[in-house]
């Protein structure tokens, strides 16, 4: 008598079992007992557990995801708000000057208080100081050759960049400071408006305030303002005259 061979066991794929309860979602009607049976691995320990509390699991998981990802979102507002209110202030502040001397001294001490970048330099040409009935006050300078150069050299084909601050740029771009004039970082912006206006600089001892790289959507705006209000500031000096 020939004995029987046995046919090969045949085991389902765990993906085709998917796609088919996918199409198939009405499979535990009536099938409630399946579900509270079925023991699935547990997600942080060994062992296994039902699928309800699998299920419990995940959603916690979501929920606390969605949670810290909501307070990100709130954390985000908030310094966009208080950053909005910090600009605000500094601009205000800026328009409210009544001559350059004073725009120079708004500059330091707006940027000082509300964004901790203790050393501002304003540098223009002569052109513009040259009507002036007094010589710039600090933290204004008139540009000299040797400064332009550097400041050029500094920024290359940039508009704006905040860059490593060496001690010998530092004693050149930052003169009337000298506890400062350390090695640290700064952030430089060429004010143009129609004409070249010279260059606002500021910095800051720390070399991680002002890194490599970082965006200066803001040092641009603000050399923005502060070129439009030399400009007014000129136009008044020649109505006056």
């Amino acid at each position: 008598m020939t004995q029987a061979i046995p046919e090969p066991r045949k085991t389902l794929d765990p993906d085709m079992v998917a796609q088919w309860l996918v199409r198939h979602p009405d499979f535990f009607v009536g099938r409630e007992g399946l579900l509270q049976q079925l023991r699935v691995p547990h997600p942080e320990t060994r062992g296994a557990i039902s699928l309800l509390e699998r299920l419990v699991l995940d959603l916690r998981r979501r929920a606390d995801g969605a949670e810290q990802h909501l307070e990100q979102l709130l954390e985000s507002a908030r310094h966009n708000e208080a950053q909005y209110r910090r600009t605000r202030e500094l601009v205000l502040a800026l328009i409210s000057a009544e001559d350059n001397d004073a725009l120079g001294q708004a500059l330091a001490t707006e940027l000082s208080e509300r964004f901790q970048t203790p050393s501002v330099a304003l540098w223009c040409p002569a052109s513009l100081t040259d009507q002036e009935p007094q010589p710039p006050q600090a933290p204004r300078h008139v540009l000299d050759k040797h400064t332009t150069q550097r400041l050029a050299a500094l920024l290359g084909e940039r508009h704006s960049r905040c860059t490593r601050l060496t001690p010998s740029d530092a004693q050149r771009l930052l003169p009337h400071q000298p506890k400062l004039a350390k090695s640290g970082s700064t952030a430089i912006t060429r004010l143009t408006l129609g004409e070249p206006l010279g260059y606002l600089v500021l910095a800051s001892p720390d070399p991680e305030h002002f890194k490599a790289g970082m965006d200066t959507l803001f040092t641009e705006y603000l050399g923005e303002v502060v070129s439009r209000l030399l400009v007014r500031s000129a136009k008044d000096r020649h109505s006056a005259s």
